[in-house]
């Protein structure tokens, strides 16, 4: 120690001071220094951690919050598709008197001159092996949920769907399925394909206007005969019948089909993976070569290939119909 003071004072420095005097002045000094530093950077400068502020020794950066989850894209070119529904998805009454013919199906059909949704999508080699028609002709919402949950097996990338023209073509009107019971029944079928196959895309269809069609056929000789059989009573019974008692069922069997195309747009417009056609189909003019010439009711062969038209165009749009 008394070599460091005497080159201490060899250089000149004057002799240490008191005890309790040289640590004051160090302390001050290192403070000023620092002060002026922080000055000079311009930068935020935090306290030690004995000072008053209490902060961190190391400025931290500000945090930065997780970008939300993106919303899922639409794929317009899906590898698969599987359908559900009821008869005009089975293409009954397409090809022959009272019998399925799916090979004209608009969803999965192979027939090239109706150039189904599934044809266009993953052209004819794929058909068998990535397309599956688990429709059944009578459907109605009911029995949707174990379609769909059948569908869920394959883990299509789309599902189709075809459904509620049954639940207003009853024997009459007052057995139409009541639109709180067509609604459970189809967020029970999306809930389970959700849970089931959530990354399964959907294409829904609204119901085709049933009022409509009567008006088409009601004069035709085919649709007179046939329809005396019970087809779609509620609606097409006393097709001459044009009194006020028959115009006021017929309203009513259309008020339901235009609240149950509305069920079908609202659930699907809550899951980020479906589209509605937007009424399309509800809105098409059915007529003459586009309706079975078996029963002039369900679509023929040309009526199928107009609703694969609708929808293809649905699912390969940049953005679903508004």
């Amino acid at each position: 120690m008394a070599r460091r003071h005497q080159a201490f004072t060899r250089q000149g420095a004057a002799a240490p001071p008191a005890s309790g005097v040289r640590p004051l002045r160090r302390a001050a000094a290192l403070a000023t220094t620092a002060a002026l530093l922080c000055g000079a950077a311009l930068s935020g400068c935090v306290g030690s951690p004995e000072s008053s502020n209490g902060g961190d020794a190391v400025r931290r950066p500000p945090s930065v919050r997780p970008s939300p989850s993106p919303t899922p894209a639409w794929n317009p070119q899906p590898a698969s598709v599987a359908a559900v529904g009821d008869s005009i998805t089975r293409g009954f009454d397409a090809c022959g008197l009272l019998t399925d013919c799916p090979e004209v199906s608009w969803a999965t059909g192979s027939d090239t001159g109706v150039n189904s949704l599934a044809l266009r999508l993953l052209g004819a080699p794929a058909l068998a092996s990535r397309s599956w028609n688990l429709a059944r002709s009578g459907a109605r919402v009911a029995e949707l949920p174990e379609q769909m949950g059948l569908a869920a097996r394959h883990r299509p990338g789309l599902v189709t769907v075809m459904v509620g023209a049954n639940d207003a073509c009853r024997p009459h009107a007052g057995l139409m399925t009541p639109v709180d019971e067509f609604r459970a029944s189809f967020e029970a079928a999306m809930a389970r394909l959700r849970k089931e196959s959530p990354a399964t895309q959907v294409y829904v269809a609204s119901i085709p206007d049933l009022r409509r069609l009567w008006s088409q056929g009601r004069d035709h000789p085919v649709g007179q005969r046939v329809w005396r059989l019970g087809v779609c009573a509620s609606m097409l019974a006393d097709a001459q019948d044009l009194g006020t008692r028959a115009r006021e069922r017929r309203d009513r069997v259309r008020e339901r089909v235009v609240a149950y195309n509305g069920v079908l747009r609202e659930v699907c417009a809550r899951d980020k993976r479906c589209r509605h056609d937007g009424g399309a189909v509800f809105s098409y003019p059915f007529a003459g070569a586009q309706l079975s010439p078996w029963d002039v009711f369900h679509p023929s062969r040309d009526g199928q290939g107009r609703l694969a038209e609708i929808a293809y165009r649905t699912v390969t749009a940049p953005r679903p119909p508004a």
